[in-house]
């Protein structure tokens, strides 16, 4: 469970830092780009952790701190409905599903992409 905890607070904590830097440099981008950043992100990491993971090269404690606490720390669905339903409030209404189109699919194939390089 400690494991799990620590792995949460270092996601959490680099979430809010990323995504502070990444709004600062994206200034009024058409889409919430900052939490699409982190989301491919921690899919990229989450395909590469459970390659090794299938292969018993990640130990149980290792996965929990990375998988359940760091990554769903980090990673954020919450946040992402939340600024889907926002430009949709908005009439933004190509915004949004560009939004959720980059997010879901590109999520997908990032967790594809560090599957297949570590596996």
């Amino acid at each position: 469970m400690i494991y799990v905890a620590i792995g949460g607070a270092i996601g959490a904590v680099l979430r809010y830092l990323l995504g502070f830097i990444l709004m600062k440099r994206f200034t009024n981008p058409p889409i919430p780009v900052a939490m699409v950043i982190v989301n491919l992100i921690g899919s990229f990491t989450l395909g590469a952790v459970l390659a090794l993971s299938f292969d018993s090269k990640i130990i149980p404690p290792v996965h929990q701190l990375l998988v359940i606490g760091f990554l769903g720390a980090f990673t954020t669905f919450s946040t992402f409905s939340m600024e889907a339903i926002e430009l949709f409030q908005k009439k933004q209404y190509r915004k949004m599903l560009s939004y959720i189109s980059i997010t879901i699919f590109g999520s997908i194939g990032f967790f594809s992409i560090g599957y297949l390089l570590l596996n």
